[in-house]
């Protein structure tokens, strides 16, 4: 289980299945194809270079590290490392790697592959910047011999060692020549359970079981990876999803709210379809619309505020949400400790008024549109929000009527998703919206909040920058103290929701989903994930 973060039966009832302790099926058949939708084609797969969430999608099948985390009760698990010693100091972590484990192309994974991977991350050519933030706490990479690999840290940096335990290990036979790796964007050499056998652009991704993978014959791994065949497919329109699904032709589809309450209900869904809504203590991601500090019209905060004030979000939830979704309060899972309880901005255009008459922002011309004096010219407040889903452009709609009443011209631009991704990455965008995943139940703001993760290839894409929370997070993420780091981090977020960077929108209380009822399972979730790698092929 990855639960790295650049980041789902009752039948058809609206039950909800609380997480219980589950286990793989250790006598689960082996075998089939499980088909599911991807959501968006991953521009690349490339192990260091991609950045979104579809390519890790595809990474978690393919690539492996030496540790993962169990997914009912978070503990480390061995992968590539059989076992491992840290440091009593907490400095220094030696790895012991399988002795046989094979790459997709069959050479042995040696400690000079985990060296390379390491020092790869913070080669220049390779532009890995959404990867640093975790990789910097650590010094060096040492091979002691072909199977022991030994990490120094540089400080106490609390992720340090998960960030060496789940470095995604690459050949660097493969990898090494950087030019040539780099256009490797539909290939994928790694050590995991799965090759990727095929990626046609536009059409499908399709994982073939790597029989020569290390956990076929470990007891440790009995009833994971079941299936012979993985073919992802790319359905961005929830209507084309739900309907592929009704002809039989997926295994899984995550499902939004609204899917799950009015577009899931009568045959097939019930009998050959089954949904699910569950509760587990994975982190729940969070969406929102982020404003880019680049351009002057989003560099007051009261306009921030005052255009969050227009965000009607509870309406959004009654009418789309059916009221099943929490209103985000900043930057992290509402029901994490590390929330530090904000309150979360109400829907309040006679507020957003005031603020913007402070910011300057007046209709003196009557003619409907706030306009104000910018280095001597006037300008009207107007700007352009891109996104690159068609299914919640109904929010985006109902938010551009509320901002039309209040003086403010937003235009919505609707985007592919790799022209949509390229524009986020050259900063080239007035406003945003996307989601970031759950990610870690112990997270570091540094790779989307730090000001030095607002560079190229970074993920701090709208270039929020504030020195009081970079310094609060730099001395949060050496803090050994978790208590104390929990403090200090719920500083860090409180100052964050303040500023206002983006205007936060939902965090799901539910996993939705559906499976095909081809479908076997041990149970409907385990506690830190849904469980699809512990999932079979029921006999036909």
């Amino acid at each position: 289980m990855n639960m790295k973060g650049l980041l789902a039966l009752i039948l058809s009832s609206a039950l909800t299945a609380p997480a219980f302790a589950a286990a793989p099926n250790a006598n689960a058949p082996k075998g089939g194809n499980f088909v599911f939708n991807l959501g968006g084609e991953p521009p690349t797969v490339h192990p260091i270079t991609a950045t979104d969430a579809y390519s890790r999608y595809v990474q978690n099948y393919v690539c492996d590290g030496m540790a993962t985390r169990d997914s009912e009760t978070y503990d480390w698990k061995p992968r590539l490392a059989e076992k491992w010693e840290i440091s009593k100091d907490n400095k220094v972590f030696t790895f012991h790697l399988r002795k046989d484990a094979v790459f997709h192309d069959g050479t042995p994974v040696t400690a000079e592959d985990v060296k390379f991977s390491f020092d790869a991350i913070f080669e220049p050519k390779y532009e890995a910047a959404h990867l640093r933030p975790y990789y910097e706490g650590l010094t060096k990479a040492e091979v002691l011999d072909a199977h022991t690999i030994r990490f120094t840290a540089r400080d106490l940096y609390f992720n340090n060692f998960e960030s060496a335990a789940t470095l995604t290990v690459i050949p660097k036979k493969i990898y090494s020549d950087i030019e040539k790796s780099k256009k490797m964007n539909r290939q994928l050499i790694c050590a995991g359970p799965y090759v990727l056998s095929k990626f046609d652009r536009g059409q499908v991704i399709t994982l073939k079981k790597f029989d020569k993978w290390y956990g076929n014959k470990d007891a440790a791994y009995a009833g994971m990876y079941n299936f012979d065949t993985i073919t992802m497919r790319f359905y961005k329109d929830e209507n084309v999803e739900l309907e592929r699904a009704k002809k039989g032709e997926l295994d899984y589809l995550d499902l939004r709210v609204e899917a799950f309450m009015k577009k899931t209900e009568g045959a097939p869904w019930g009998k050959t379809i089954i949904k699910h809504k569950v509760e587990n203590s994975a982190p729940k991601s969070y969406g929102f619309i982020g404003w880019n500090f680049r351009k002057e019209l989003f560099q007051d905060r009261n306009v921030r505020v005052a255009l969050a004030h227009l965000l009607n979000r509870e309406e959004m939830n009654k009418k789309f949400r059916y009221g099943m979704s929490d209103l985000a309060n900043g930057a992290i899972y509402l029901r994490s400790e590390y929330n530090p309880g904000n309150k979360a901005l109400e829907f309040n255009p006679k507020k957003a008024q005031e603020l913007l008459a402070k910011a300057g922002w007046t209709d003196k011309d009557k003619n409907g549109v706030l306009e104000k004096e910018v280095n001597g010219k006037r300008s009207e407040f107007k700007f352009t929000l891109i996104y690159p889903s068609k299914d919640t452009e109904k929010y985006y709609t109902m938010y551009r009527e509320d901002l039309k009443k209040a003086g403010i011209d937003m235009e919505l631009k609707y985007l592919e998703w790799n022209s949509f991704l390229k524009l986020v990455d050259e900063g080239n965008f007035d406003a945003v919206t996307m989601a970031w995943g759950g990610g870690s139940v112990d997270p570091d703001p540094k790779q989307i909040w730090h000001s030095a993760s607002s560079v190229a290839g970074g993920s701090n894409f709208i270039a929020y920058k504030n020195p009081e929370v970079d310094k609060l997070i730099d001395e949060a993420r050496v803090e050994p103290n978790k208590a104390k780091r929990v403090a200090a981090l719920k500083k860090v977020y409180a100052k964050i929701a303040e500023d206002a960077p983006y205007a936060f929108l939902f965090n799901d209380k539910y996993a939705f989903y559906a499976n095909s009822s081809r479908m076997g399972m041990p149970a409907e979730t385990f506690k830190y994930e849904i469980g699809r790698d512990y999932w079979w092929l029921k006999a036909q």
